[in-house]
């Protein structure tokens, strides 16, 4: 009795201690969005979705045009990144097992780690200079570098945890090995790669240093992938570091608009996985 009462006891502290931290690590979050929601909220109108920024000093405007720039971005990044990505992935889970293998893996892991400035650098030294100026496109291959890494590893650990007798079972029945891995091991872990992708493209959504280097911004519209194209991270940034407090309060506006972007992202992709599985 004695010893069941001690594990009973054991195991209750155990889940409070879980309980305290899950609510620890819940504050932070909470407590951002909830700030950004106060601060960004009443700055939210139909001129901020429709209109084009104010000149320096002058009140109203919008971001409309940074809007439009930072979708166009994400899914040109994303053209780019998923496919390679996704396809890396597969190959380090289903054939990687040798030296090329090795190196892929190496250099996915060098790549997560390093800093977005940097590659953004890199990227102004190879397209931005030869190009002769800022583009939509330098923009979308720096942040598809930045994505590739991460749906790469998602991709392959997301693979892995697929028992090998699934595979087995699909080789018995006499499929050729690439048909077991398009038709039975991708779907099966279908839900954990389109949330790993979803989680790349909510990092790129917010990433502001190599955007400066390569799409640089634009006060106007623009739709051509050969010009400087605005986005709502550098338009955050601009606004946030401006002197003006309605450009201030815009930015705020502008973070909260991201925060919805990327929450939309992720409740599409939950809402998309959910009715294939069914």
């Amino acid at each position: 009795m004695k010893s069941l009462k001690g594990r009973k006891i054991k195991s209750a502290l155990m889940i409070s201690i879980t309980v305290i931290f899950t609510i620890a690590a819940l504050i932070p979050l909470f407590s951002i969005f909830g700030y950004v929601l106060a601060k960004g909220l009443p700055a939210l109108n139909i001129d901020f979705f429709t209109q084009l920024p104010a000149p320096a000093g002058e009140p109203g405007g919008g971001m409309a045009q940074a809007i439009i720039g930072t979708l166009i971005l994400i899914i040109l990044a994303s053209l780019i990144g998923i496919p390679i990505g996704l396809m890396a992935g597969i190959y380090l889970s289903e054939y990687g097992r040798n030296r090329l293998g090795k190196i892929i893996s190496f250099l996915t892991d060098i790549l997560i780690g390093v800093p977005s400035i940097v590659v953004g650098i890199v990227v102004y030294t190879l397209l931005v200079i030869p190009m002769g100026g800022f583009t939509a496109i330098a923009g979308g291959v720096a942040l598809a570098i930045i994505m590739i890494p991460a749906v790469t590893r998602t991709t392959e650990e997301m693979l892995k945890l697929i028992p090998n007798d699934i595979r087995e079972a699909g080789l018995a029945l006499g499929l050729p090995k690439w048909r077991v891995i398009l038709f039975i091991v991708i779907p099966s872990a279908l839900r954990g790669i389109v949330t790993g992708v979803m989680l790349a493209v909510a990092r790129v959504s917010g990433e502001t240093a190599p955007l400066l280097f390569t799409a640089f911004g634009n006060s106007y519209f623009s739709t051509s992938l050969l010009q400087p194209m605005a986005s709502l991270p550098v338009q955050v940034y601009t606004y946030a570091t401006s002197p003006y407090k309605d450009w201030q309060a815009q930015a705020w506006a502008g973070a909260l608009t991201l925060i919805l972007l990327v929450l939309l992202f992720n409740v599409s992709a939950r809402f998309l996985t959910r009715q294939r599985s069914s």
